[in-house]
């Protein structure tokens, strides 16, 4: 084996990926070996940044059909281009609902009121409370309104193409218990 060649074992410890994840990422065209080791793959070590590059954008909510399309992408790709700028507007909403939410957390773990989250002061860290002039100010308030939109978690993957490859492995093994657990079998 050349050297400087990585097997799948050692990228995946790397990346912290499972290599089931690599296989699935080569599949989609994201990463290619460079070659074989007698049945095992062998990367080249710049796959480490190729991977770490689909697991920040993977993170982000970016798809898999999102991410092939990024890292194809040419300066000439006006149609990718404005899906780019469009898809880092979503982030920068996605971003702000995360920091009210950041705020509305540390707000809650010291607020006295009960329940917690009927506190103005909680409600309008999350955003769903507009601001409101105290009613002695004699200056009138000039900040921007804050969105409406409600609180978002980290993005969680519902739908198949968008699922993580990793959870492929969790989901089998949660069927087949569950399948254990109905049948009454023993195996």
């Amino acid at each position: 084996m050349d050297e400087g060649l990585l097997d799948i074992a050692e990228v995946a410890e790397r990346s912290g990926l499972a290599p089931s994840a690599l296989r699935f990422y080569e599949k989609k065209g994201l990463i290619t070996p460079a070659g074989r080791n007698g049945l095992r793959r062998t990367y080249h070590p710049d796959v480490l940044e190729r991977l770490a590059l689909i697991t920040c954008a993977r993170g982000a909510g970016f798809s898999v059909a999102e991410v092939s399309r990024f890292v194809v992408a040419r300066p000439s790709d006006a149609d990718l281009r404005v899906r780019m700028t469009t898809k880092a507007d979503d982030l920068d909403e996605q971003i702000g609902r995360l920091s009210r939410l950041r705020d509305s957390l540390r707000h809650a773990a010291v607020c006295d009121h009960e329940p917690i989250v009927d506190c103005p002061d909680f409600k309008r860290a999350v955003g769903n409370v507009p601001q409101v002039a105290a009613p002695q100010a004699t200056t009138p308030r000039t900040t921007a309104p804050q969105a409406t939109a409600p609180p978002a978690a980290a993005p969680r993957a519902t739908t198949p193409q968008a699922a993580e490859p990793q959870a492929a492995g969790r989901q089998t093994a949660g069927r087949q218990a569950a399948g254990r657990q109905t049948t009454g079998r023993q195996r």
